[in-house]
């Protein structure tokens, strides 16, 4: 794979490898890959490549500063995608206020998206309701079983479930990724999307066997070319195995999976000597330290930066075509081993 007419090929071989979904034709696109909503680095050139990669990501609405830069975002988007489809994450905190959701929800609707993500708290029967009043499909993200439960409950089109190895806020139950994805697949009656600690087309194969109508991911992209972070930051995801991420702030109902680093660490000595006031932690783990300090100059010991194990199966900074095209090669490998190769 050394010229893009030889990875367009790769992928042209590789289209019908993983089944179509209930999730993939909803959303329209060809592989059960979801690139879930991750703050600052959810940009348009990152959601747009996964779209041109025939998966599905989510420009996460937060990080931008109002509905304008927001309309502009999803305008970049879209062009970049080039046809592709591009969704928006919303997520909705207990801790802060949410802004304004309901507005870029309408600037959303307004240049057609149709694929969204919430996560975090459940979202308002009103939200839910304007998104399918305006042609959306919503896909709910959240950790227990039980939060799952309430979201198909409210009308989700789809709920979204992460074990305790997801990178970011997996909330605070010690389930792993499998084992709440084969109960979910027994409990739940929507489509369901499965992620945490999944980086490789084995696990794909592994969560699709389990139940699941399609993959969310995160920490594998985190070093494609697309992602604009400082290439020493994606140098440092590189250099990090399976075992170099911490979770924190599990005793202030804020479990965060985070690189270990001299950040963290510090936050995890402070949270271990008993300080439970999360004003206190501000001055280390503001998003806009992390933005500056470790995206932006490329020092990733300052900050709080968002990962799970799933960075172990990270070898190289390249494009997300190529890390998509991988992991298509490793789930036709896995399904040659059980005799039901596709392709």
């Amino acid at each position: 794979m050394n010229t893009d007419t030889d990875l367009d090929s790769v992928h042209a071989t590789l289209d019908r490898v993983l089944p179509q979904t209930p999730i993939t034709r909803a959303f329209g696109i060809r592989h059960p890959i979801l690139g879930g909503g991750m703050m600052w680095l959810s940009d348009p050139g990152f959601v747009a490549a996964l779209g041109r990669a025939g998966c599905l990501g989510f420009m996460t609405a937060r990080s931008f500063p109002d509905v304008a830069a927001f309309s502009r975002g999803l305008e970049q988007a879209r062009g970049l995608a080039e046809g592709a489809p591009v969704g928006v994450n919303f997520t909705l905190s207990r801790h802060s206020d949410n802004g304004p959701v309901v507005q870029m929800l309408d600037a959303a609707l307004e240049q057609g998206i149709s694929a969204f993500e919430t996560a975090g708290s459940l979202p308002e029967p009103d939200l839910i309701a304007r998104i399918h009043a305006g042609g959306g499909i919503l896909l709910h993200k959240c950790a227990a079983l039980r939060h799952a439960r309430a979201a198909q409950a409210a009308g989700a089109d789809f709920v979204g479930l992460v074990g305790m190895e997801e990178g970011g806020h997996p909330g605070p139950g010690e389930l792993p990724t499998s084992v709440l994805g084969a109960l979910a697949a027994r409990r739940l009656e929507v489509p369901l999307v499965l992620g945490g600690g999944i980086g490789s087309g084995g696990q794909i194969v592994s969560a699709l066997a389990l139940g699941a109508d399609a993959v969310v991911m995160g920490s594998r992209f985190l070093a494609c070319a697309e992602i604009w972070a400082h290439e020493a930051y994606k140098a440092a995801i590189v250099a990090a195995d399976e075992n170099a991420s911490i979770r924190v702030f599990g005793s202030l109902g804020r479990t965060w999976r985070v690189l270990r680093n001299r950040t963290s660490l510090r936050v995890a000595e402070m949270e271990a000597a008993g300080e439970r006031d999360y004003a206190v932690y501000a001055p280390l783990v503001s998003g806009a330290l992390t933005r500056r300090f470790a995206y932006t100059e490329g020092d990733s010991d300052q900050g709080m930066l968002s990962c799970g194990p799933a960075i172990g199966f990270v070898e190289c900074s390249e494009s997300v075509a190529r890390t998509v095209a991988t992991l298509l090669a490793e789930a036709r490998a896995s399904l040659a081993r059980l005799g039901c190769a596709g392709g």
